[in-house]
């Protein structure tokens, strides 16, 4: 009788009308600034759907849903540098999926897509270069680099932080720019000279410029939107953009195959490509040039045309075999220990 009144009961409900909540597990790869206010606009408009974020840099997000492959736990992923999103896509770990968004999309944004066989799509962009603290390098009488060589100054010992590639989209993408623009055995036998001046390596991207902005160290080497954000913020940080060229980011999402929620992945993937829902981006400290051609790029972000720019090979570097062998020979030969 007691199974009977509970199945009644159930019957009663869903005869009323009475909707069950809908969940969505996401991993947000942005600042965490960013992704909370992301989430607190969608929940707004979706009252319907409660949303469990986690926040984790790109290589950790790949690493938790290669992980959980056999059995997700997360839904969607939002945000972080392309080239795990694309790895993830040749992994198998992220499904196929074309929004009625793409027509409003960057062609940049598009081509993510399409070379990740629509397992992945731009969400912003941004390109790389450093913040550095211009009280610091007054006080200390520190010459600002124009130039990735500068940074082997060795009156900069000490003074510079950037990520691990291992962790952080922000620092592989350090790692392939430098080796698209030296060439592979140069641009480790770089990464070793700069080793020696490197006082940490974080594990989020945005953290060397956050540290340069408390004073901690002179200068992080970042993207340079993050590098705004301080600066707008108010600390004393400057923008450098380097001399021989410089690679960029293409911040994408992707759909976890095997996704328990596909739906509400759905819903938001979609809802996060418009252009209103770019457009609030700068509010939370968010300094990239949106994906969508309808969203109004933040007055402060910097100005593309202006940056020497590399042709970056996402397909390539954005493999999961070109990937394994550059982060397993930074271990192997940079390690993550900065010099005594």
């Amino acid at each position: 009788m007691k199974k009977l009144a509970i199945a009644l009961l159930g019957t009663t409900a869903l005869s009323a009308g009475v909707a069950t909540a809908g969940e969505l597990n996401l991993i947000c790869s942005a600042d965490v600034v960013i992704c909370e206010r992301l989430v607190t606009e969608f929940e707004a408009r979706h009252s319907d759907i409660d949303v469990n974020m986690v926040r984790l840099s790109s290589g950790e997000a790949y690493a938790k849903i290669r992980a959980e492959s056999r059995n997700p736990q997360t839904d969607l992923w939002w945000g972080g540098t392309g080239d795990p999103h694309l790895q993830a896509a040749h992994d198998g770990l992220t499904m196929e999926y074309k929004s009625p968004m793409l027509d409003e999309l960057q062609p940049w944004a598009v081509k993510q897509a399409e070379v990740s066989g629509w397992h992945t799509v731009g969400v912003y962009s941004g390109a790389l270069g450093w913040g550095y603290n211009t009280e610091i390098f007054k006080e200390k009488g520190l010459t600002p680099p124009k130039c990735w060589a500068d940074l082997l100054d060795p009156a900069l010992k000490g003074e510079i932080e950037i990520a691990d590639p291992n962790s952080s989209g922000t620092a592989y993408t350090t790692l392939a720019t430098l080796v698209q623009i030296m060439g592979e055995d140069e641009a480790f036998e770089f990464l070793g000279k700069l080793n020696e001046n490197v006082a940490q390596y974080t594990k989020s991207g945005s953290a060397p410029v956050k540290a340069a902005a408390r004073g901690e160290t002179g200068l992080g080497i970042v993207f340079q939107h993050d590098a705004v954000a301080q600066a707008v913020a108010g600390f004393p940080i400057a923008v450098g953009s380097p001399c021989e060229g410089t690679g960029y980011e293409i911040g994408s999402m992707s759909l976890v195959e095997g996704a328990q929620n596909v739906e509400e992945a759905k819903t938001f993937y979609d809802w996060v490509l418009r252009p209103e829902v770019q457009g609030v981006m700068p509010e939370a400290g968010s300094f990239q040039i949106p994906s969508n051609k309808n969203a109004k790029a933040p007055k402060e972000a910097p100005d593309l045309s202006t940056i020497k720019l590399i042709d970056y090979d996402f397909a390539v570097y954005g493999s999961s075999e070109k990937r394994k062998a550059l982060l397993a020979r930074w271990d192997a030969e940079i390690g993550g220990k900065p010099a005594e």
